[in-house]
């Protein structure tokens, strides 16, 4: 797309890994996008189907558009794929797009708007879930928050903890500027980490807007993670509390320590159902996990006797921290009914 000095570059960063059935509908809606001043980044993380082929025949197709492709020498899977796409950005704003999934014609002239109006670091706007077996759409990943913009690191990081946003690294307009300077790095060797990128973008967050205009469309086919959480899954998560862990640990704000040990309740919990639900016959498994997330932060007895959580989450805290036996029969009475 040529250049057009009066507006933002908008640098569109996607991943491209067997994605040959879902790249060409991507691409398409990049193409048409009503705001055209646009840079396409495409990392081709040494898949093994005809994703490439297609992508050349589309850059043929399109000479006007400004494409990018870039290939990996070996694969070394999402994080680094995201990474090197920050790296090659030239955009004052970085939007991720999933190739297996797509935007609508107006995505980034609605979220430029927003971004420039509020002068904020990042613009989310809502997204919804198309399924694949059967056409059916539902939202998801809602936004929760009741203000259009937060500003100021405490009250964006508790309004992190609280889920007033989604944590899906895509469909976020990002002020490219905000990432380098906080040398924002998606983690290496962890498949599922929107969570942690979440989290560490929130740490450092003082400005984030919200639109509540669907603008991008999240396909679950049958390879979608979500379908197909393994062990790795699993021990990815286990990591990513260990980082919450860290960034505990150096914080010397208690309001800060009171919400990671919040969002740690949440996410612990959450871990284990999906762990069940997907690993079900792996009793041992399970239990190991429940030992493991025990070592991290909880609620203090102080916790107990305050105001700042709920009885829920002083019942789940207390629930997480059983002798592992006693956790597992009472996670399963829970679970199943």
């Amino acid at each position: 797309m040529k250049l057009n000095n009066t507006q933002p570059l908008v640098s569109i960063n996607i991943p491209v890994y067997k994605c040959e059935k879902y790249i060409e509908r991507c691409l398409i809606s990049v193409k048409n996008q009503t705001y055209k001043n646009i840079e396409i980044i495409l990392i081709n993380d040494c898949t093994p189907d005809d994703s490439v082929a297609l992508i050349n025949q589309f850059i043929i197709n399109n000479p006007e558009l400004d494409i990018k492709l870039i290939h990996h020498k070996e694969n070394s899977g999402l994080s680094v794929v995201r990474n090197r796409a920050i790296e090659e950005s030239s955009g004052k704003y970085i939007y991720m797009l999933d190739s297996d999934d797509y935007i609508t014609n107006n995505c980034i002239e609605k979220l430029i708007a927003n971004s420039e109006k509020y002068n904020c670091e990042i613009t989310v706007s809502e997204s919804i879930c198309e399924y694949e077996n059967t056409g059916e759409r539902k939202q998801l990943f809602k936004i929760k928050s009741h203000k259009d913009l937060i500003t100021g690191n405490q009250e964006i990081f508790s309004s992190f903890v609280k889920g007033y946003w989604p944590v899906i690294g895509p469909n976020k307009l990002y002020l490219k500027k905000f990432i380098d300077e906080n040398n924002l790095k998606f983690i290496k060797k962890l498949y599922s980490q929107d969570e942690l990128w979440a989290f560490h973008c929130a740490e450092k967050l003082e400005s984030i807007s919200f639109i509540r205009d669907i603008t991008y469309i999240y396909y679950m086919n049958d390879a979608s993670t979500i379908f197909n959480k393994k062990k790795i899954n699993f021990e990815n998560h286990q990591t990513i509390v260990e980082w919450f862990t860290k960034s505990y640990n150096k914080s010397n704000d208690k309001e800060r320590q009171r919400l990671i040990r919040m969002k740690l309740i949440n996410f612990k919990k959450l871990t284990l159902q999906m762990q069940y639900k997907s690993l079900k016959n792996d009793i041992d498994y399970w239990k190991t996990n429940y030992k493991r997330l025990k070592k991290a932060p909880s609620l203090t007895l102080a916790d107990y006797i305050s105001k700042d959580f709920s009885k829920e989450q002083k019942k789940e805290n207390l629930l997480l921290n059983l002798p592992v036996n006693i956790g597992f029969k009472i996670f399963k009475k829970r679970y199943e009914g």
